[in-house]
């Protein structure tokens, strides 16, 4: 069978490891998701070890060469294949808990992550493959150089652990970068007890200068003087847990003019 050409304006490099793809499909480990959603097959390397499981799985593909080849190798999935780009797809068709998986396009993952975020009522469990680079962000502990907004906002909802990485050589073609294999599975709560949209607010903001003190990163949050005096204002972002941001927006929301 022909195979498909990668094409870099959608970011496709190919796993081409049978083992490897296999150790990523069982790293979905949620035994109460309704459905599961591939994100980009491509060639199936994934899908290969999907269509075994008995959740209801659907391949969310936006490329039309990737669907024709699909078709052609797994006849059986024919119905469950979606044309359209994942970021777009309306979730609330599926039932959930949903979990995603794939070998997700670098140039549109750090978007991927926030659509599951938003989607976090619906999304029980994420096992992806991204630029290993952006993995450890996201699985980054407070204190280290790589914890950041992406760390905070999915730590807020979710568990992270980087399970293995994989170098360029096991793809096609080889990305530039080593690659990250993550696991996030959602925690069991309902809120984080403040101001949810606030909480987004406050954690871009504090790292868009992430070497200012928060006192002076936070100035567009009217901040007085009496508020100021609080001993968490002459920390550095890098330095707060999830629990640490959610004390300091319900601190902003009790003592602030609304931004």
């Amino acid at each position: 069978m022909k195979q498909v050409k990668p094409k870099k304006h959608l970011g496709q490099h190919f796993l081409k490891d049978f083992n490897v793809s296999k150790k990523i499909a069982d790293s979905l480990i949620s035994k109460k998701l309704k459905n599961i959603i591939e994100i980009g097959p491509g060639m199936g390397i994934l899908t290969q070890h999907l269509i075994i499981n008995k959740t209801q799985t659907f391949f969310v593909e936006i490329d039309k060469e990737s669907i024709i080849y699909l078709n052609k190798k797994f006849p059986e999935i024919k119905k469950s294949i979606i044309n359209e780009d994942f970021l777009k797809l309306d979730l609330t068709k599926f039932e959930p808990p949903i979990g995603l998986i794939g070998n997700f396009p670098y140039n549109i993952s750090s978007q991927i992550l926030f659509k599951l975020i938003e989607n976090r009522d619906k999304i029980d469990e994420l096992v992806g493959m991204f630029q290993l680079e952006v993995a450890k962000r996201i699985c980054a502990i407070p204190g280290s150089k790589t914890y950041g907004i992406l760390s905070v906002l999915t730590q807020a909802f979710y568990s992270t652990e980087l399970l293995f990485s994989l170098e360029p050589h096991y793809f096609n073609p080889p990305p530039k970068v080593d690659s990250g294999v993550i696991r996030l599975i959602k925690k069991n709560i309902n809120d984080l007890g403040c101001n949810e949209k606030l909480f987004f607010k406050i954690v871009k903001t504090s790292f868009q200068q992430r070497r200012k003190t928060l006192k002076n990163s936070l100035k567009i949050f009217n901040l007085t003087n009496n508020i100021k005096e609080d001993v968490i204002f002459e920390k550095r972002p890098e330095t707060l847990s999830v629990g640490d941001f959610i004390l300091l927006t319900n601190i902003i929301a009790d003592g602030t003019i609304p931004a």
